[in-house]
């Protein structure tokens, strides 16, 4: 048996694939899984959490594999009554995934929080893992386009990300409270290694990261810090990362989102595609691992867990 806690942050569909084959290489008690919750917003008077459903779901093994989102054998009639009655449905909610909302909703304004929420929906789900918001604030990631800034969910569903993307922010950051067991986990005598998941570094790792006190914490710490890179020969496996990199100025490669955790990560993890680029993330001292991190498959996922894990261990830590 490992020793130690794990901390894995995560964004959706891609850091999904890594969370959950870390979920099933290490016992529930021992590992904890960050979800960023900058892309909540509300839709039909609902309080949608994007990531944290992705995570929820697929933990739970009921996410639709193939659409990336929502539930299996999923039915839309609620969507079709209410485009009947001309409502704006460019958000696609599944009859499945609404009930998740609504219950959400209902417990939010019945004063818990969305961790006390999270935890219910996930027992409920039966979900084992640790999986908790990075906080209970709200905080709400905009995009920055070339005439206009908009909230993120328009940017990426409504818009199908094709505004010109030229910054981000994260309204509501500066108030807003790390969850008491992030920080927990952070001062943790017990924190074995932390993993960033294959998550875009710009709109879902970055508003972990700039919680007031998190970044600080982190640089702290005496456990191993790991990223995984969510390009593969230049491209994001899922969302429009290269996208966003390329129309702000970043050459498109593992290399680039390693300079911008530089300071932060003690190892990169690249795909077996980009071993190449090994010698130029190390030029930035960081460390760089290579592995197949493309997952399509549930023994893909715990393949590359297993990997992670190992260079936690092969780095240092508690309890070696």
């Amino acid at each position: 048996m490992r020793a130690g806690h794990y901390l894995a942050f995560s964004g959706g569909v891609g850091g999904a694939k890594l969370a959950l084959g870390l979920s099933r290489s290490l016992a529930p008690e021992q590992l904890t899984i960050i979800a960023n919750t900058g892309d909540d917003f509300q839709h039909f008077g609902l309080h949608i959490s994007p990531d944290l459903d992705t995570l929820m779901y697929t933990l739970a093994n009921v996410s639709n594999i193939e659409q990336g989102w929502g539930q299996q054998r999923e039915t839309w009639n609620f969507l079709a009554a209410m485009e009947s009655l001309g409502a704006d449905t460019w958000f696609q909610l599944g009859d499945r995934d609404l009930a998740t909302h609504v219950l959400r909703t209902q417990w939010l304004q019945s004063g818990r929080s969305l961790s006390e929420v999270t935890k219910q929906l996930c027992a409920r789900l039966g979900v084992a893992a640790n999986l908790l918001p990075m906080t209970d604030d709200p905080v709400r990631t905009w995009v920055c386009c070339t005439e206009e800034t908009i909230p993120f969910q328009h940017y990426f569903v409504k818009r199908r990300s094709q505004p010109e993307v030229s910054g981000f922010q994260f309204r509501g950051i500066e108030q807003a409270r790390p969850q008491p067991r992030f920080l927990e986990c952070l001062n943790s005598a017990n924190l074995k290694g932390v993993i960033i998941c294959p998550s875009n570094p710009f709109v879902s790792v970055d508003p972990l990261l700039q919680l007031p006190g998190v970044r600080e914490l982190l640089q702290a710490s005496a456990a191993p810090i790991i990223a995984v890179s969510p390009l593969v020969g230049g491209r994001a496996i899922k969302g429009p990362l290269a996208k966003m990199m390329a129309e702000l100025g970043m050459p498109v490669t593992a290399t680039s989102v390693a300079r911008h955790y530089r300071g932060l990560i003690d190892c990169f993890v690249v795909d077996e595609g980009d071993a190449t680029l090994a010698g130029q993330i190390e030029d930035l001292g960081i460390q760089a691992a290579v592995t197949r991190t493309i997952m399509h498959s549930l023994e893909e996922r715990v393949a590359l867990a297993e990997f992670v894990i190992d260079l936690v261990s092969s780095l240092g830590g508690v309890n070696q």
